[in-house]
Parts: C-alpha cells; sequence; structure tokens
C-alpha cells in the first residue's frame, strides 16, 4: 500500500508549461487540489478558460484524489462521500486508463519523481483494491452505525435507490434526519 511520507504543506509547485481545462470537480473544502496562488474567486467560470498546470501540480493532483481512499475507514466520512470514491475505485475497467483514474493515479504517484512520496514504482492496482474490498464492510459499518434504522435497513435493503438518491442530492439523509426531528417518526 501507498505510504505517505510529505505533508501537503510542503509541496512547493513551480510554474511550468503545461496547460489544462480547470478541474471543476474541484472542491472548495480542499484548496490544496488547486494550483498555488489560484484563490476561489480566481476560478474562472467560463468552461473554455484555461489554467495552466505545471507537472508538479499535476503529479500532486493523483496524489490529493489517491487521499481520498484513506477517508473510507474514517466512521464520520459521510455515505455520499464513501460511495464517490468507490465509484471512482472500482470503476469500469475499461476507464483504468483515463487520466485521473484511479490506476492512472496510482501509477503516476508511484513512479514519478515528482511524487510527494518515496518511490515506489508500479503499484499493482487488483491488490489495493482487493485491500479495500476486505477493509469495505467494516468500514461502511461503522458509518451507517451513525445513522438511525431505516437507513441502514434502505441501504441493506436496496443500495441502489439509497445511491440514486443520494447522486440526485447529497444532503438527502440529512434532510430526511431532520424532516424527521420536526415531525417526528410517523411510523414509530
Amino acid at each position: 500500500m501507498l505510504q505517505v511520507y510529505a505533508s501537503p504543506g510542503a509541496f512547493r509547485p513551480e510554474s511550468a508549461g503545461h496547460r489544462f481545462h480547470p478541474f471543476h470537480g474541484v472542491s472548495p473544502q480542499h484548496p490544496t487540489a488547486r494550483p498555488d496562488g489560484i484563490a476561489d474567486e480566481a476560478l474562472p467560470d467560463d468552461e473554455a478558460a484555461v489554467v495552466e498546470w505545471s507537472e508538479d501540480d499535476i503529479v500532486f493532483l493523483h496524489w490529493r484524489l489517491l487521499q481520498e481512499v484513506r477517508h473510507l475507514a474514517d466512521p464520520a466520512t459521510p455515505l455520499e462521500e464513501k460511495l464517490d470514491t468507490l465509484r471512482w475505485v472500482f470503476t469500469e475497467r475499461e476507464k483504468d486508463a483515463a487520466p485521473f483514474s484511479f490506476v492512472s493515479c496510482l501509477r503516476v504517484v508511484g513512479c514519478s519523481p515528482l511524487s510527494p512520496i518515496a518511490y515506489c514504482g508500479l503499484v499493482d492496482a487488483e491488490e489495493v483494491r482487493d485491500r479495500i474490498r476486505n477493509g469495505l464492510k467494516a468500514w461502511l459499518n461503522a458509518t451507517l452505525e451513525r445513522y438511525p434504522e431505516w437507513v441502514r435497513s434502505a441501504v441493506a435493503g436496496n443500495p441502489e435507490w439509497v445511491e440514486a438518491r443520494l447522486a440526485r442530492n447529497p444532503q438527502w439523509i440529512n434532510e430526511q434526519l431532520k424532516q424527521m426531528s420536526v415531525q417526528g417518526d410517523l411510523f414509530a
């Protein structure tokens, strides 16, 4: 498994010449996933706008994406976030060669001399996926313990339905819990 030896604060990207379209999926809660010096208000609203990314920035972004995997073991990580990470890790095999796929991130972070971790070479993605699979049941159960029984039952009985609801509205469970606290449980 990859071990992280550098902290995000140790990363100091330098300007160089790669040009990429901005990553619109970058969360404002994770400013470390943006090139240095780009504030929220400086991000273009125009999809045609181009942001300069150095090679260091690109390698660091691959590393930052892999950091999301560690949140799977944290019971406080929201269910939707865990499902999102799992979709990325266990995506269709034909997408493994795509830029910023889980497999591409493992390859870049493991092999790049610009990586914030010590060189470890090619990492077997299936071995990492197997390790994630082995811990997955315990990690999901720990997260689900934070929710009422009806949520646990819904996830166990119809996970696709819950996933579809969360895909449409990541706050769906929280909204349901709030509504139940105001109205009370009609079926209790």
